[in-house]
């Protein structure tokens, strides 16, 4: 009966899509895993940033911000054309998923433009912490640009902000207006409707308890029960290495089998990737849903001192599965160029 009404109370959400979740340890450091669910591949290469990269937000020089890097970061970059994740050396990680219905302008907008392409780089380029990413996002100075990815669909996007010892934030734009939910607690994120509404159904679940029931379907809602009741099952105690094993059976748990699509909605679709970001040793994990093999990234192989060249593992176009620890398939790159008007 109670799930009856839940039903009625609760309306059926536009999009289903990637999930993502913040494991807390009692040592006080943080894990960060998520799936990227799309109808297509999303193909993706990992870069290796270091400090001092000059960048802007937008190609209009006086209708945007410009910054200097002040730490260096691995980040993934889908059609080798916008950043969607990464990790930077302070273990600060920035994931964005997709939120259809998202309206990042207003009337009148006078706000200077970000493009989606580099907005996890703003963060991941600037801010060691949640709270210092936090504090300059609220001052709302620029508005993001949506330019529309190959296929055709609209980056509307929310971003997930997570610190080396769990403290997050989700950022929306809601009618053109910046919205942030900022704390431990908001450690699952999935896609539509907006994120106090998934709170709302996360609140139900908690009272029914996971142990009892949990829902099943890749619908938006049931993926944040089930995610937001696995991370906290996985010990506080636990091993480093059986946190990282944890973390990775939640985003299996949460991934879409293969074969699943919904022309329409593109983001009700498979699981093309996932990862995971050890926020205490600073390495990056990514595997792709046709290969079965683990690659990383290990920040601290790296050298992400001014002058240091920026690193390119060409996923998109490699004539192998890779595996393990990746630094020698990396090669030097000139880095990648940020969508900034599809055409």
């Amino acid at each position: 009966m109670a799930l009856t009404a839940m039903a009625m109370v609760i309306p059926a959400p536009d999009a289903d899509a990637c999930t993502r979740v913040v494991y807390i340890g009692d040592d006080g450091y943080a894990i960060t895993g998520r799936n990227l669910d799309w109808k297509e591949d999303i193909a993706t290469n990992l870069y290796v940033y270091p400090q001092g990269i000059v960048r802007a937000g937008y190609d209009v020089a006086d209708s945007t911000i410009t910054w200097t890097s002040r730490y260096g970061s691995v980040i993934a970059v889908g059609y080798d054309m916008g950043t969607t994740e990464g990790m930077n050396e302070q273990g600060l990680c920035a994931n964005l998923l997709y939120l259809p219905g998202t309206t990042y302008s207003r009337p009148n907008d006078k706000r200077v433009l970000m493009s989606s392409s580099v907005w996890v780089n703003y963060v991941l380029d600037n801010f060691a912490t949640t709270a210092e990413a936090v504090e300059q996002l609220k001052k709302d100075v620029f508005r993001i640009d949506a330019p529309q990815m190959p296929g055709g669909s609209s980056t509307t996007l929310h971003l997930a902000i997570s610190d080396r010892h769990g403290y997050s934030a989700i950022i929306e734009y809601l009618d053109g207006n910046l919205s942030i939910h900022e704390g431990y607690e908001y450690q699952v994120l999935t896609n539509a409707p907006p994120y106090d509404q998934q709170l709302a159904v996360a609140k139900y679940w908690q009272e029914v308890g996971g142990m009892n029931m949990l829902p099943g379907t890749n619908r938006s809602y049931d993926r944040f029960a089930r995610a937001s009741f696995y991370i906290n099952a996985i010990p506080k105690n636990a091993s480093h290495e059986m946190a990282i094993a944890g973390v990775f059976g939640v985003i299996f748990n949460c991934a879409v089998p293969v074969g699943i699509s919904t022309p329409d909605q593109p983001e009700i679709s498979s699981t093309r990737w996932r990862t995971v970001a050890d926020q205490k040793k600073l390495v990056y994990y990514y595997g792709t849903t046709l290969n079965p093999s683990i690659m990383w990234v290990d920040l601290n192989d790296f050298l992400l001192t001014p002058g240091s060249p920026i690193m390119k593992l060409d996923i998109m176009n490699a004539k192998k599965l890779y595996g393990g620890n990746v630094k020698k398939d990396m090669h030097r790159s000139q880095g990648f160029a940020p969508l900034y008007r599809y055409k």
